[in-house]
């Protein structure tokens, strides 16, 4: 007995090929540079603490604004991506992320640089949702969980570049030669996407867009909010994604130097470490999951408890400092947060048709963001009041992994019947299509 859910090729399905891999691969370029310019901060954030000579919850403020913008984003982003098309909304994307850049760059004060933060998680915002899209839009729909899984492995590229070449720069060349150039990588794609992207290909145009309004914005919304898999996969993500991301965001490097009393440069090996190893733990999974829908969960509530385990045994470890076989293993599970974050929209694209995949994917993808900004605000915090006490804020991560787990073992009985009753009208639709 297998586990794997059959595949279904429907007629009208795109049929992939070379012409695709070139168009989705210009969406992925343009989400590879936002992520650099997302993950930049988090090998720039002792610098911008004395660059702007800021505290602990004033530097965390940087990356709360960044990706509460990017939260407060992704219905809209969905909605227009759904109504507008890939490449429109890619385009916006682009413009504000590469100005969001060469603010933070030439920014005189903390003002001016958090509301460049702002404008760069705003445009951020626009890119993830717009490949999703373009992946649908142009393979066929079984290719669905390791094209979004390829695309997070070109994002977590990004993150290298700001680990390995970033932080060279800022000791190389200073805070505002490194940021104006990283910046031309913006315009550089933006070019290429204007010149080269297409939302679908030829014959597999969308239906009309309804008439867009008000309550044509509620209904969408609702529709999406209403599917279980939705809010399962909203809370997958939110579990899973939030203990890497603020660790490779912002406070791994402070943690690493100060707390574990690394040098800089050994703990951006270790930021690498987890780079590397959300690429190779994104392409696994995402081949798991092609062949074997039914191992979604456990690999996402797997991931959540290695997570935890690691975390809780670095942060309490009895001594002064972990030593480096734990950190070096907790950087291993880390790097599986992002892959197990994916998962979350392989419960969502089925759960919704085509046209409201965009809103759907905004839904789920707020989840982890969402809960990434809320550690960040609280380790800020808890670092302040507590004296830097890095045992303390870290335990912060424990309280929304287990809100988490809760809604997930909620969700999961209800979203996964509700996605089995899809599969079997969309095989008996299919019998009936006329090709």
């Amino acid at each position: 007995m297998t586990s794997a859910t059959p595949t279904l090729s429907l007629p009208g399905d795109p049929p992939g090929g070379r012409r695709a891999v070139w168009i989705w691969g210009i969406g992925v370029a343009v989400y590879f540079v936002a992520i650099i310019f997302r993950t930049s901060l988090g090998v720039a954030g002792l610098d911008a603490a004395d660059r702007f000579d800021v505290n602990a919850s004033a530097l965390s403020t940087f990356s709360i604004l960044q990706l509460l913008v990017y939260a407060g984003m992704q219905i809209p982003v969905g909605l227009m991506v759904d109504r507008l098309g890939t490449k429109k909304v890619l385009a916006l994307g682009a413009v504000l992320f590469t100005l969001g850049q060469l603010g933070f760059a030439l920014s005189p004060s903390y003002g001016m640089a958090l509301a460049s933060r702002a404008l760069l998680g705003c445009g951020d915002a626009m890119t993830f949702i717009s490949v999703l899209r373009l992946g649908s839009r142009w393979f066929p729909a079984r290719r669905g969980p390791m094209i979004g899984q390829v695309a997070a492995l070109f994002g977590m590229a990004g993150n290298l570049v700001s680990t390995l070449v970033i932080a060279r720069a800022l000791h190389g060349f200073g805070w505002t030669t490194t940021f104006v150039g990283s910046s031309l990588a913006g315009v550089v794609v933006l070019v290429l996407l204007l010149l080269s992207l297409k939302d679908h290909p030829e014959g597999h145009e969308p239906p009309p867009a309804e008439h867009a309004g008000a309550a044509f914005v509620r209904k969408q919304i609702a529709a999406a909010w209403r599917e279980p898999g939705t809010r399962l996969g909203m809370w997958v993500h939110f579990t899973t994604q939030f203990p890497g991301m603020v660790f490779l965001l912002l406070w791994g490097m402070p943690f690493l130097v100060e707390a574990q009393g690394l040098s800089r440069g050994t703990a951006g090996e270790l930021l690498t470490l987890v780079v590397l190893s959300n690429m190779v733990v994104g392409l696994v999974y995402g081949q798991v999951i092609a062949r074997h829908h039914a191992a979604r969960a456990p690999l996402a509530l797997g991931t959540v408890a290695m997570t935890a385990l690691l975390w809780a045994s670095t942060i309490f470890y009895p001594g002064d400092h972990a030593p480096m076989w734990l950190l070096i293993t907790l950087c291993v599970v880390l790097g599986s947060c992002g892959p197990a974050s994916m998962i979350g929209f392989d419960f969502g694209r089925p759960a919704n048709p085509p046209e409201r995949q965009g809103t759907a994917s905004g839904i789920v993808n707020m989840g982890g963001f969402i809960a990434s900004m809320t550690t960040l605000f609280a380790i800020g915090v808890l670092l302040d009041a507590t004296g830097d006490n890095y045992r303390v804020a870290f335990a912060s991560v424990f309280v929304l992994e287990a809100l988490g787990v809760a809604q997930i073992l909620r969700l999961h009985a209800r979203a996964t019947r509700r996605e089995r009753d899809h599969h079997v009208v969309s095989r008996v639709e299919a019998v009936h299509v006329p090709v």
